[in-house]
């Protein structure tokens, strides 16, 4: 290894009870990923309760940036789903009935 190189590094995730979510609590360096595990547990699972420890590559997340937030906008008009997509029904409904009248026999 040069002397400017540096082993890959990993993302920590710690499942600390069952059934609760796993949380990000650090990263570290390690030459390949059973030695990841092995010093994810000596420092962040030898302290404290933990049930799962999962170690994933850093080159192997996607993420978006603040500057991307637009991408959680919704594409189209979801009003419907909310409770104020629901005001003046009564109105749009008598009048698509009045409308339906003349074409009734």
């Amino acid at each position: 290894m040069e002397p400017l190189e540096h082993w890959p590094t990993y993302e920590v995730f710690v499942q600390r009870t069952r059934g609760s979510h796993a949380q990000h609590v650090g990263s570290l360096h390690a030459p390949d990923p059973d030695m990841a595990l092995v010093l994810a547990k000596e420092q962040y699972a030898r302290r404290s309760q933990c049930v799962a420890l999962w170690v994933v590559p850093t080159e192997a997340i996607l993420w978006t940036s603040p500057e991307e937030e637009d991408l959680f906008q919704p594409a189209t008009d979801k009003s419907y789903r909310e409770p104020q997509g629901y005001l003046n029904t009564r109105e749009r409904l008598e009048k698509f009935r009045d409308r339906l009248k003349p074409l009734t026999p």
